[in-house]
């Protein structure tokens, strides 16, 4: 799929989220300003507000309302929240081949400018015109989901106990949990059927799935060339898709002498190259691409109710190209 056309095909409304983003992050101190443009500079694909006027525009009967731009700045905003954030915990120094507000300016500043997006996000909610309530208990549920998320992670990491179960709710609360908001409150905005808005609400949380399953699959796989080191997780202690699908195809005390390994990863960082090899010859990465393949085909299920246009098309090839993106 190639972003840019899509982009152009949403013309003017997706200029209209642009012109959003910019305007809620608008402020009279020019420190705060000159940073917020230049983490604009580096936005990455946004597939999340893609995603929420593709939706919005599949489901309208006409113009889309002003809401729907609001919701589709929202989910930026809120995204772009929570990598700076994220880039603190993680003492990231690099971020789409750029450095981070954290390596540059301190995790203070990148904590304070994450908060002010954080709540330029809530505020385009709070104006919105119609439905606001709805919307506003969408997008913080959606807070409390990442929250929560963040803490079993960690939980999980000091525990060494990630089983499938766990992993899927910490990356729907991580991942999906905000692609369900920016596709739900899309579909909302444009007042469609309940049917429609479960049709959506499931799409949505499928491909987010998905979505972060291909991300953890690139974690085990350095042939795909997607400019950042492998093993990471690992060193992290996370116990993502491909080392569970190991786990599923290796005997009881394999599995026990692996997640030990896991635990003392700090104090032996050499493990890592051990576990990822585990990986390997276990066929978790198989596992987890036969994983994100479930998760696709009930994506593309899902919106198969949805209106035949051209919009409902770009879903669905958004949703092949997560499938099979190498960045």
């Amino acid at each position: 799929m190639d972003i840019g056309k899509v982009k152009e095909f949403c013309g003017e409304d997706w200029e209209k989220v642009n012109r959003r983003i910019s305007a809620a992050l608008d402020s009279d101190i020019d420190l705060l300003n000159s940073t917020n443009r230049m983490i604009l500079s580096h936005s990455g694909k946004q597939l999340r507000p893609l995603l929420s006027l593709l939706v919005a525009k599949t489901c309208a009967d006409g113009p889309l309302p002003e809401d729907s731009f609001r919701v589709a700045a929202a989910a930026e905003l809120l995204h772009n929240a929570t990598l700076l954030h994220d880039d603190v915990a993680d003492e990231s120094d690099c971020r789409r081949g750029s450095p981070t507000l954290n390596s540059l300016m301190g995790p203070s500043v990148s904590v304070l400018v994450g908060d002010y997006w954080l709540v330029a996000a809530m505020n385009e909610i709070r104006g919105a015109k119609h439905f606001g309530p709805r919307l506003i208990s969408i997008f913080s549920r959606t807070l409390t989901h990442l929250a929560e998320g963040e803490m079993l992670q960690l939980q999980k990491a000091m525990s060494g106990d990630t089983m499938e179960d766990d992993y899927l709710r910490i990356i729907f609360s991580k991942t999906a949990s905000l692609f369900e908001a920016a596709a739900l409150a899309a579909a909302i905005s444009v007042n469609a059927s309940p049917q429609t808005e479960e049709a959506v609400r499931k799409f949505a949380v499928s491909l987010g799935i998905a979505f972060q399953i291909r991300d953890d699959i690139f974690d085990y796989s350095p042939e795909t060339e997607i400019g950042k080191p492998t093993g990471v997780d690992i060193l992290e202690q996370k116990i993502t898709m491909p080392l569970i699908g190991a786990f599923r195809n290796a005997g009881k005390d394999e599995e026990a002498g692996i997640r030990a390994k896991i635990s003392e990863i700090h104090e032996h960082p050499e493990y890592s190259g051990q576990i990822l090899e585990f990986v390997r010859e276990k066929g978790g990465i198989g596992y987890a691409e036969k994983r994100l393949d479930d998760y696709i085909s009930d994506a593309v299920g899902a919106i198969s109710s949805l209106p035949r246009n051209r919009a409902s098309e770009y879903l669905e090839e958004m949703t092949y190209y997560v499938a099979k993106r190498t960045i």
